[in-house]
């Protein structure tokens, strides 16, 4: 429970946060300054934004649970996925993309392959987006039923309401400032906690020595990399094929969430370095979000839902006041996860499906309104569809089979067309269309073709080569198209590219 000066830091954290969001309305007089917030940012306020909106709710609630049944294995989603993967991106991909002054990851391929290439890509992210906002609200009603025993559809409305209105009213520089904020939060709790949490229990060797004794159902917790056989969802093969050849490549360069932050950088060298800084921070994420929950084997053992391990660590270990600080932490993950979501959705539906096939020639301020109009639907969506997660094994793990279904395919797409000029138009959308259909199959029949429960990282993989084996064979029996079409699409075809930032 609260006390008196946890709920003055909680509520002092939620005005804050609604004051500097609704601040930045005063920055928004267009479209372009309401999705690419003019193309103005620093990479250090982009970097934070990024690593804040990706590790969010998820991660401090998620990850730690699945530490709790699986141990450290989890970890490998950022130092051997995201790190590598945010660096190829800084290096090869965020250049190009910020260069043709693109607003979506489906407006690249549109201009790489077709328009119904773009509208399919589009249309799929829009639909994750809906149904992951659930997820998180979803999140957010775990922890506050735990750790202060509200109703779950209360905790839904309260963080809706808040994120809902600063992203409505400010856009994407509300998002990315309120994140830098809401890192330092999410820092300075979390690693208070893990302190904490280490400090109660007498450190990391005794820690791992009183886990190891509690049973053979234990003894692979300290595993980083786990066998074929391993009954978690997180086999070494399903680690290096699908999550670090495909799901982390995927996410950090084809993710309209990731990606719109650098297309607001100032600059090209911004946009290269904002990636590049936020690949560092995102080192430090699985002590922050993983620990709690092996620690929370220790004193808090039988949970029969390891997503509560991390709200109950909270709930057991802070003093008064630093309670309100990790409540305020955990908001801080939320609201940039929350935020991120609904403004790339706005983002994504206005520019790919609504000005380019219902209203095409319309004012700004009519797509300004448009924007804003979809932000409020796609929040009350989410809300709608909470339960959803309920019925997967964790919440991480709903998230990733969620992504499963279509980040293979889309990934080749983005593979090919940056570095494979002979990928046509045709190929693409072939190889984006079966790749699809070929991550449902094996979901359906997943009993059939895989031994684990959760088998999220080979159907990325599997969906993944599909989709470049269909490109390829579809575009070497079709007409690509010529250099000057290609000029900053592909690698090394940039010579002629003129530059399109803030059109």
């Amino acid at each position: 429970m609260l006390h008196g000066i946890d709920y003055f830091i909680v509520i002092a954290y939620m005005a804050g946060m609604l004051g500097l969001g609704y601040y930045f309305r005063n920055f928004v007089n267009s479209s372009h300054d309401y999705f690419l917030g003019g193309r103005s940012m620093p990479f250090w306020a982009i970097a934070m934004s990024i690593v804040v909106s990706d590790i969010g709710a998820l991660d401090f609630v998620g990850v730690s649970g699945q530490a709790y049944r699986f141990g450290i294995s989890p970890a490998n989603f950022d130092w051997l996925g995201s790190v590598p993967a945010m660096l190829l991106a800084a290096f090869i991909f965020v250049p190009y993309f910020w260069k043709a002054g693109i607003y979506t990851i489906p407006e690249y391929l549109g201009r790489r392959y077709n328009n119904k290439v773009r509208t399919l890509a589009s249309l799929t992210w829009i639909i994750f987006f809906a149904f992951n906002l659930g997820v998180l609200f979803w999140a957010s009603a775990v922890f506050l039923e735990a750790i202060m025993g509200w109703p779950i559809w209360l905790s839904i409305f309260l963080t809706a309401g808040i994120v809902g209105l600063y992203t409505y009213f400010g856009g994407i520089t509300a998002v990315v400032m309120t994140d830098v904020v809401q890192m330092i939060i999410m820092f300075v709790g979390g690693f208070t906690l893990v302190f904490l949490a280490f400090h109660h229990i007498g450190g990391w060797d005794a820690m791992v020595q009183k886990i190891t004794a509690m049973g053979p159902q234990y003894q692979n917790h300290f595993e980083l990399v786990l066998p074929t056989d391993t009954p978690t969802p997180f086999p070494w093969t399903g680690i290096l094929f699908g999550l670090t050849f495909v799901m982390a490549n995927a996410y950090m360069i084809g993710n309209q969430t990731v990606v719109q932050r650098c297309l607001t950088a100032k600059n090209e060298w911004h946009a290269k370095m904002s990636m590049i800084m936020a690949a560092f921070l995102k080192m430090f994420i699985p002590v922050l979000v993983l620990f709690p929950g092996l620690i929370a084997i220790v004193m808090l053992p039988g949970l029969d839902d390891g997503d509560k391990a991390l709200p109950l660590m909270i709930k057991k270990i802070l003093p008064p006041g630093l309670i309100g600080l990790m409540f305020s932490a955990f908001f801080a993950g939320l609201m940039s996860s929350l935020d991120s979501m609904l403004n790339s959705t706005a983002t994504l539906w206005t520019k790919d499906i609504y000005q380019p096939y219902i209203k095409k020639d319309a004012p700004d301020q009519h797509y300004l309104k448009v924007g804003k109009i979809v932000t409020a639907v796609i929040l009350l969506f989410g809300i709608a569809t909470a339960p959803v997660s309920s019925s997967f094994p964790g919440i991480y793990v709903a998230i990733q089979t969620f992504l499963s279904f279509f980040q293979g395919p889309i990934f080749a797409l983005l593979f090919l067309g940056i570095f494979w000029k002979r990928a046509t138009q045709w190929g693409g959308l072939a190889g984006l269309v079966i790749g699809i259909a070929s991550s449902a199959t094996l979901h359906i029949f997943s009993d059939q073709f895989f031994t684990i429960q959760d088998p999220f990282l080979y159907v990325s993989w599997w969906s993944f080569v599909v989709g470049v084996v269909v490109t390829v064979s579809v575009s070497l029996f079709t007409a690509p198209h010529d250099d000057q079409h290609l000029s900053g699409l592909v690698y090394r075809l940039a010579e002629n590219l003129t530059e399109k930032g803030g059109q």
